[in-house]
């Protein structure tokens, strides 16, 4: 079974609400939140793991998505619903907090 199999008109949906910030804003945090005062790290291994992830799968067709892929997407959905809530209103919270979620894709300032 092809993972494009596995992934829901739901499921794709919901991750591409949630990820709210473009492949460029992404891509931009991720540079900024890795660069540090002495060091700035090579573009395509900047910010964490899961970010890059989430910057690869916006890069792709729904028919291309791996297992992986889809297992990444469910993960992101999880925390960015379990930290949001369900109304998803623009919240200023913590810069902690708030970047937390960035590093995924996900600005909580930005409207739905």
């Amino acid at each position: 079974m092809a993972a494009s199999d596995q992934i829901s008109a739901e499921l794709w949906d919901e991750f591409h609400t949630v990820v709210n910030m473009t492949s460029r804003e992404l891509q931009e945090w991720l540079n900024v939140a890795s660069a540090g005062e002495e060091t700035e790290v090579v573009p395509d291994q900047s910010g964490k793991a899961m970010g890059r992830r989430v910057l690869e799968i916006l890069g792709k067709r729904r028919t291309d998505l791996t297992e992986d892929d889809v297992e990444v997407m469910r993960r992101v959905c999880e925390i960015v619903r379990s930290q949001r809530g369900p109304d998803m209103e623009p919240t200023a919270g913590g810069e902690g907090w708030r970047h937390g979620l960035m590093d995924i894709g996900h600005d909580p300032l930005k409207p739905v």
